[in-house]
């Protein structure tokens, strides 16, 4: 059974949505602040969190650095947030979260996500067992640990940074269109919108060079050595 952490100090929210969570056979966890979450994370091996910004004792941005900062394990995220401007999606994408929801939701729509979350999280265990690692020249994507290493270094990726260097490293020049790397990251086109894809390839090229990472203009990008 997957195992999942809410975190959100509104408490008729995390009721809401534990409902529908546990009508779909998985185990959810409550927390009302960020304190209450990091324990649970510290304590329980839980699989997908769901994170509100604003909370009280250590906000939802705290909660993020912490999951990306010292989990081994990659745990997929969702903001669930009243925050709406571009700038705050763009902060909680470029912190590592997976996918940013505004509030108010329908709760299926985050049962949906949440769903989408645990296949494309279980499927990139599946597909690992064949192939172990993609290398292309001094960089190399080792599959089973979900890790990048640039020469001797090791970079740190969110889940949507893997798929994407997944998907352009294992096709290295060919041309992949937005449409095509959406649903690689996302399984959802219409999860994510163009800036989204910008923060995601400028990530990846400071994390690898931008000489890497080609944009083909009115096509997409390619990967080079």
């Amino acid at each position: 059974m997957a195992k999942i952490l809410i975190a959100d100090d509104e408490k008729e929210i995390v009721k809401l949505l534990k409902i529908y969570l546990e009508a779909e056979d998985i185990e959810v966890f409550e927390a009302n602040d960020g304190k209450q979450a990091i324990e649970i994370l510290n304590r329980e091996e839980i699989d997908i969190a769901l994170v509100d910004i604003m909370m009280p004792k250590i906000d939802g941005y705290g909660v993020i650095n912490h999951i990306r900062e010292h989990r081994d394990r990659y745990i997929p995220i969702i903001v669930i947030s009243a925050k709406v401007t571009l700038s705050d999606r763009v902060l909680g994408i470029d912190l590592g979260a997976d996918d940013y929801i505004v509030k108010p939701f329908e709760p299926l729509e985050i049962a949906a996500k949440v769903k989408a979350q645990l296949r494309r999280l279980n499927q990139v265990h599946i597909n690992t067992k064949e192939l172990e690692k993609i290398v292309v020249g001094d960089i190399s994507l080792d599959l089973r640990e979900c890790i990048l290493r640039n020469g001797d270094e090791t970079v740190p990726l969110t889940k949507a940074e893997f798929m994407v260097m997944q998907l352009l490293m294992g096709s290295p020049r060919r041309v992949f269109t937005k449409d095509q790397i959406y649903e690689s990251a996302w399984n959802d086109v219409d999860a994510v919108d163009d800036n989204t894809i910008r923060v995601i390839i400028s990530r990846l090229r400071d994390k690898v060079g931008s000489e890497h990472i080609k944009t083909i203009r009115g096509l997409g990008y390619r990967y080079e050595e």
